[in-house]
């Protein structure tokens, strides 16, 4: 690993607050830089990482920091373990706790500065002030209490007309869009970088799609989005979507199209956006409206987000990185008026906002209190995470502090790619070091292949569902079979067998990188997650069934190779086009759950993207974007309508600037 410098790594001296309130410690003083200012001695403090408190001893002699033991033994073994001896070695150099870090290991590298500042400040004699303990929740509170700062604890006040909080998808493109129209806005954001661009976005009829000649209706696609989620959607909400996508489309390829930058376009559309047709298809799938911006396909080398803030940087602004959201604030009118924040010092600032918030938060997978309390169904057949592990429902659980209405059903992203070793089970795993003492048991974020319409079977060797559905639906099914789990499996044909599926959205990688396949077969037989066997027995053994289940597991698929020669599949309704034959050697096999993105389910707002009460009306000042917003979601995620979620957070995210800043 290698150090990367502050300027790409970090903007503060310290992490985001949040974390920092996590390890129950705020107001840490000053780094020491004078010589002979130390009391010789040991102390030790602890930091946030990314799976737990991370905790560092440093030794002291009058003048400087003589030895360094770091104990990071919670974090990921060849990531935060594995930059444990850089990071003692940058301390120890420095003679501080402000260091580069590790790339790589962001989390891992904030909690040791931490940790480092507070044993310095022991060191000098001065007091790590313990001022306020900020509520995370609980196993049988998710809400938790709503901290009480008073003015005395404010250091200083900010004034603006519109704070967008959280520099992801939905803040960024908020940020370029009031900054290219020369708006007055501040933006903050926890974590000391922007966070991760999501490369692919739904927009309808858009300049592309007409060049494309791919026509949407409109009608068939708003029945079909409610439909999907049982009409328990704001239908108005998804017309904004639906409307102004194209318009979204048209800001976002005028600055990522335009020097320095020149991206070009990837439109799915055509034969690429074609399913395969099949007259015993049950499944409708809705033409692909999915635009890409990759930044390895320009040569400016960064992705949007990363873009978008150059972008207001030249327009004069920035992101006060580093900063946390605590509360919303809110007159006697009920009108939203601004935020408390936490530094990275810890110190309190009040942020006034004239014209109104965005909430770009994020949604809640990273916090386990909240996915047993509000989605204990997507909990449980999780087997790894793909999420940010920043994003702990913090902004939404501010939103409902401050009054607003959280959607009653929950939206989980489920992706069927969570890999997982025999043996187990899907759902949370007892990690004391972990937040809220939980996570899910997989090591790896998502088995792109475990898409793929293969045969799958439960721990019993019965297959048990059609294969060829949206990711989330195999997940749900496999909530009815023990340990939640099941096994793909397939034969050394799955090449051909991938090609003639046709799946699209971020499964067609499977089909359309060279190399992909094998690489990631051998990569995960390599780790022990896939298992390659000469013979169907053989592979029933690797794969952990006992003599019971292998048994079924021969029957079953001999009977799939049959439905596979009829072309019909009499058992599940799987199209043919979707069936494969399981007969040549090599044979394929490896267990899997859900990996879990992110969370849909937010904030209820209007078409104005406003927040609404418990009334359903509009909190004035206070508007939602992104995986924080609900009315959209209900149930899942639509993945049969590729890009959706993020389009429609880019959409928002203009649509409320517009609102605060009088555009429309």
């Amino acid at each position: 690993m290698k150090s990367i410098s502050r300027r790409d790594f970090l903007k503060g001296a310290l992490a985001g607050g949040a974390s920092l309130a996590a390890a129950g410690v705020l107001g840490v003083p000053a780094f020491a830089e004078e010589k002979g200012q130390y009391t010789p001695g040991t102390y030790s403090a602890t930091g946030q990482g990314i799976n737990g408190e991370v905790k560092v001893t440093m030794t002291f002699d009058t003048d400087k920091i003589t030895d360094v033991v770091l104990d990071v033994s919670c974090e990921t073994p060849d990531i935060g373990q594995a930059a444990a001896e850089d990071l003692k070695a940058m301390l120890l150099e420095a003679q501080s706790g402000e260091i580069d870090g590790v790339a790589g290991a962001t989390l891992t590298s904030q909690g040791v500065m931490q940790a480092a500042q507070k044993c310095i400040a022991q060191a000098k004699g001065e007091a790590v002030v313990e001022v306020i303990q900020l509520d995370q929740g609980s196993e049988e509170d998710w809400l938790g209490k709503e901290p009480e700062i008073n003015d005395e604890s404010i250091s200083e006040t900010w004034d603006t007309d519109i704070l967008i909080v959280g520099a992801g998808n939905g803040g960024m493109c908020a940020a370029a869009y009031a900054a290219q129209n020369g708006l007055n806005f501040r933006v903050i954001e926890q974590n000391p970088v922007v966070q991760d661009t999501r490369h692919w976005y739904g927009a309808i009829d858009s300049v592309e799609a007409k060049k494309a000649g791919s026509v949407t209706n409109r009608k068939k696609l708003l029945s079909e989005i409610s439909r999907y989620a049982s009409g328990k959607c704001n239908q108005r909400v998804v017309k904004t979507w639906i409307e102004e996508s194209a318009a979204m489309h048209d800001f976002v390829a005028g600055i990522l199209e335009s020097d320095p930058y020149n991206f070009k376009c990837d439109f799915t559309s055509g034969e690429e956006a074609r399913w395969p047709e099949s007259e015993d298809s049950t499944t409708f799938v809705f033409p692909e409206e999915e635009h890409t911006y990759r930044a390895s396909e320009s040569e400016y080398g960064m992705d949007r987000n990363e873009v978008f803030l150059e972008y207001i940087q030249k327009l004069g602004y920035d992101v006060d990185f580093n900063t946390s959201l605590v509360k919303l604030e809110k007159d006697d009118t009920g009108r939203v008026t601004g935020i408390i924040a936490q530094k990275a010092s810890g110190e309190f600032i009040r942020i006034n906002a004239a014209k109104g918030v965005l909430l770009a938060c994020g949604g809640y997978p990273g916090n386990p209190y909240m996915m047993e309390q509000l989605d204990p169904l997507g909990a449980s057949v999780t087997t790894a995470c793909s999420f940010s592990p920043a994003d702990k429902g913090m902004g939404i659980r501010a939103a409902v502090w401050a009054g607003a209405l959280l959607d009653k059903e929950a939206a989980p992203m489920l992706f069927d790619r969570g890999l997982v070793a025999p043996g187990v089970d899907a759902g949370y795993v007892e990690n004391p070091s972990a937040f809220g003492g939980k996570e899910f048991p997989g090591t790896v974020r998502q088995y792109n292949p475990g898409t793929q319409p293969f045969l799958k079977v439960n721990r019993r060797g019965e297959r048990f569902a059609n294969e060829s559905s949206p990711y989330n639906d195999i997940v749900y099914a496999a909530y009815q079979q023990p340990g939640r789990v099941y096994a793909q499996i397939h034969d050394a044909n799955y090449w051909e067998d991938i090609q003639r599926f046709h799946t699209i959205g971020c499964s067609a990688q499977s089909r359309n990188i060279p190399g992909y396949m094998e690489g990631m077969l051998a990569q995960q037989e390599e780790a022990g997650l896939v298992m390659k066997a000469d013979t169907l027995e053989e592979l029933a053994d690797k794969l952990g069934f006992d003599a019971e289940s292998k048994a079924r597991f021969l029957v079953t698929v001999e009977r799939y190779n049959e439905l596979y020669d009829k072309q019909d599949d009499e058992d599940f309704g799987k199209m043919a086009p979707r069936l494969s034959a399981i007969r040549t050697a090599p044979f394929y096999g490896l267990w899997l759950g859900a990996s879990l993105l992110t969370t849909e389910q937010g904030i209820a707002i209007n078409e104005k993207t406003q927040a609404l009460d418990e009334n359903r009306e509009p909190i004035p000042g206070l508007y939602i974007t992104g995986d924080m917003s609900g009315s959209f979601f209900a149930n899942n995620y639509p993945c049969l309508m590729a890009g959706i979620a993020c389009g429609r957070t880019l959409t928002f995210a203009i649509k409320a600037i517009k609102q605060m800043g009088g555009l429309e």
